[in-house]
């Protein structure tokens, strides 16, 4: 079965930078279209980025021009890098691949 484990989150001041990854097993990962996710407290799950298995991102407009999706084939991982963060940013970070979800991993920005 798929796994999927996020880590990389922490507290940052505003303006300041995180970087998110995500090590996914199986070989289903080089076949699939992987995607971050974030859910702020009180806030419906939100679609971050995607990118597809040959590269191919989409961002939402909250995060385009700050955030960053890439992948490691050969490493079966995929990565978020966050650059100028706002405190609505703040929220518990999920990788995906289908319908796989990992635990999840808190990014909380400050004023």
């Amino acid at each position: 079965q798929v796994q999927l484990v996020e880590s990389g989150g922490g507290s940052v001041q505003a303006g300041g930078s995180l970087r998110l990854s995500c090590a996914a097993s199986g070989s289903i990962f080089l076949i699939s279209v992987m995607g971050w996710y974030r859910q702020a407290p009180g806030e419906q799950r939100e679609l971050v980025a995607t990118i597809s298995p040959g590269g191919t991102t989409v961002y939402a407009d909250s995060v385009k021009g700050r955030f960053t999706i890439s992948r490691d084939n050969a490493k079966r991982a995929v990565y978020l890098q966050m650059n100028s963060l706002k405190p609505e940013d703040t929220a518990v970070y999920y990788c995906v691949l289908r319908s796989s979800w990992g635990q999840g991993t808190q990014v909380t920005v400050s004023s």
